[in-house]
Formats: structure tokens, sequence, C-alpha cells
């Protein structure tokens, strides 16, 4: 493995967090525009028929399932964000982990985005609906653990060799 191609394990924690605040303050701030907007408010078409701005306070988990379950859903956050956390720091830190890299922040931001929201509300703010289809409303975190999620599994079939993720059996002392 190339110098170049190493990072400071500072460096990608720097990198890893600038990413997750990024995205939580970009998932954060449109919850709030939604609440302040569209709350109380009848949808609004952005493409009619297609795409609206619908204002709905989303108590269970996806699609509205096990409503009323805040605190497992709480808890299986907080173990998802402490697993991906573990993944991150045992995580090669080079170039050729950085798919891996970026894809645990788009998936640690989208749970710690609807996690901020069920601790501090009792519920998910969800604005975002595909009238097309009669998708259930979503919001952009969301959108980050279903395009994370993909990502991961895309990654692990097209990218990664089984090898590629011995770093996760390893111990520290072994590298």
């Amino acid at each position: 493995m190339k110098k170049q191609n190493t990072f400071s394990t500072g460096m990608a924690a720097v990198l890893w967090s600038s990413l997750i605040l990024l995205l939580l303050f970009l998932d954060q701030f449109t919850k709030h525009e939604a609440f302040l907007h569209l709350r109380h408010q009848d949808s609004i078409p952005l493409i009619p028929g297609v795409l609206e701005l619908s204002y709905v306070e989303n108590r269970g988990m996806a699609f509205g399932m096990l409503e009323g379950r805040r605190f497992l859903f709480i808890g299986i956050c907080v173990l998802f964000c402490i697993a991906l956390v573990w993944i991150f720091v045992r995580l090669p830190k080079n170039r050729y982990y950085l798919p891996l890299v970026i894809t645990g922040g788009v998936l640690f931001s989208g749970a710690v985005g609807n996690f901020i929201d069920r601790l501090r509300c009792g519920y998910v703010v969800d604005f975002i609906y595909f009238s097309l289809i009669d998708f259930p409303v979503f919001n952009i975190a969301d959108i980050y653990v279903v395009c994370g999620g993909i990502a991961l599994v895309l990654l692990v079939i097209f990218k990664y060799k089984d090898e590629d993720f011995d770093f996760l059996y390893r111990n520290k002392k072994d590298k």
C-alpha cells in the first residue's frame, strides 16, 4: 500500500464527522422548514399528480410500522450507530475503503437525523410524498438510509471481496 493512499486516523475522523454534520444539518433544516411551513396546511404539489410536500408526524418506524415503540427505535438506533462507529474505527484508513467510509457516514446521518426527532419530539417529521405511486411520506434522513443501504449492498457485491473485511475480525494488535 502506497503512503499517499493512506489517511491519518485524525484526518479520516474529521472528514467523516464533517460529512455527518453537513448531512445532519440538511436533514434537520428541511424538517424544521417543513414544520414551519407545511404543518396544518394542505399538501403542496411540486409536480401535480407525482410529487407533493405533505407534513406528517410519523410515530412509527418505516411506513408507520410499530407505532408508539419510541424506546425500541431509540435503542435500535443507538446500537446501529455504535456498530457504525466500531466499523469506522477498525476500517483501514486508505482510499480503497473511502466508499465504505462515505456510505457509513450517510447511513449514520440518516439514523441520527431521525433519532434526534424521536428524542426531541417523540415522532419523526416526514414531508416528501410521491403521490404517483402513493408511496408513504418520508424525509431526507430516510433518503440517506435507503441510498446508503443500497450503496452498501452494491459495494459488498461488486467492489469488495470477503478478505477485504478481515479488518472486522482481527485484533488491532495484529495490524
